[in-house]
C-alpha cells in the first residue's frame, strides 16, 4: 500500500504543534513587515503580529519561495511514496499555482489540490484527506475528491474597521471615511475564489445575527442529510472583545452540535484587521 503524506500550509490555522501532533507538515506563510521577513507560527507569534498591526507597521503577504516549497516536499519525500498539498485558494493567492507549477518536476508524486479553501474550512480539508490517505486511497483520487467538494463550503465575516480594507485596496478612501462615519459592520463572504461583500450591519449584534442567518440557510443547501449531521460548523476571529459572545451565540443557534473554533490565518487577518467574527458551514466528506 502507497504512503501517502499531508502537507498544508499555515493559511489552514494549523499550528507547528498540531501538526506534530496530528503527522502532517504545515509550511509556515512568510510576511513582510517593516522591511524585515517573518515566517508565520515560527518566526512570529498571533501576538506579535497584531502587536505590530496596531502599531501601524506596513505588512505585505507573500508566496513562499518555490525553494522552500520543495524543499519541504523532498524531505516528506524522502519518507513516503507522495503526498497530498493542500495550500490556499488559488482565487486569494498565487501560491497554489506557483505549487502547481513545481509539481510539475515530481512524476505524480506530488498531488495539489485547489479546491479553494482557507483557515478552518482549509483545516477540514486536511483532515478529511489525512483519513482518506489512512483508508489508502491513492494521492490523485484524494485530490480529485477534494476538488469536487470544494464548492461545498462557505465562510462569513463581520469586519469591525475598514482601515484594513481601505489599505488593501478592497475599499475606496471614501467608502472607508462614509462607512467609518456611519459605523458600519461589513459582513464579507468567501465562497470559492472569492473575498466578496455580503451585507451591512450598523451594531456588532445586527451583523452576527445576518450571519447566523446566512450560515443556517446555507446548512440546508449543503446538507444531503436528513438531519445535517455532514455539516461540519467552525468559528473564527481575530483579536477583540466579542469573541466568547460570538462563540455562545452559536452554540446557542446549533446546540448540541460540536463547534471548532480557532483564530482566522493572518494572511486574512491582516487585510480585515482586530475585531473580526467568523462562521463557517462545510460539507463533510
Amino acid at each position: 500500500m502507497s504512503r501517502t503524506a499531508i502537507v498544508t500550509d499555515s493559511n489552514s490555522g494549523i499550528t507547528q504543534k498540531e501538526a506534530g501532533e496530528l503527522g502532517i507538515r504545515v509550511l509556515p506563510m512568510p510576511f513582510d513587515i517593516g522591511g524585515k521577513e517573518y515566517f508565520e507560527d515560527l518566526t512570529i507569534t498571533q501576538e506579535e503580529f497584531y502587536e505590530k498591526l496596531a502599531s501601524g507597521a506596513e505588512i505585505f503577504t507573500s508566496q513562499p519561495s518555490p525553494a522552500q516549497v520543495t524543499g519541504l516536499w523532498d524531505e516528506v519525500l524522502s519518507q513516503y511514496d507522495d503526498l497530498v498539498y493542500i495550500p490556499m485558494s488559488s482565487g486569494l493567492s498565487g501560491s497554489c499555482q506557483t505549487a502547481r507549477l513545481l509539481a510539475e518536476d515530481y512524476e505524480g508524486r506530488v498531488q495539489v489540490v485547489d479546491n479553494h479553501r482557507i483557515s478552518v474550512t482549509m483545516r477540514q480539508s486536511v483532515l478529511e484527506a489525512m483519513s482518506l490517505a489512512g483508508k489508502g486511497m491513492p494521492a490523485a483520487d484524494i485530490r480529485k475528491l477534494l476538488e469536487e467538494e470544494g464548492p461545498y463550503s462557505s465562510i462569513y465575516i463581520m469586519v469591525d474597521t475598514l482601515t484594513y480594507l481601505k489599505k488593501g485596496g478592497r475599499i475606496t478612501p471614501m467608502a472607508a471615511a462614509i462607512g467609518s462615519l456611519l459605523k458600519i459592520k461589513p459582513v464579507l463572504q468567501i465562497r470559492g475564489e472569492r473575498l466578496d461583500a455580503f451585507a451591512k450591519a450598523r451594531t456588532v449584534r445586527q451583523a452576527c445575527n445576518i450571519m447566523l442567518e446566512a450560515i443556517r440557510k446555507d446548512c440546508e443547501l449543503l446538507s444531503r442529510t436528513r438531519d445535517g449531521s455532514d455539516v461540519q460548523i467552525d468559528a473564527s476571529y481575530t483579536p477583540g472583545p466579542g469573541i466568547e459572545n460570538w462563540l455562545g451565540d452559536i452554540m446557542t443557534e446549533f446546540p448540541g452540535i460540536e463547534i471548532y473554533h480557532a483564530p482566522l490565518s493572518l494572511s486574512v487577518s491582516c487585510h480585515i484587521g482586530p475585531g473580526a467574527l467568523a462562521i463557517t458551514a462545510t460539507h463533510k466528506i
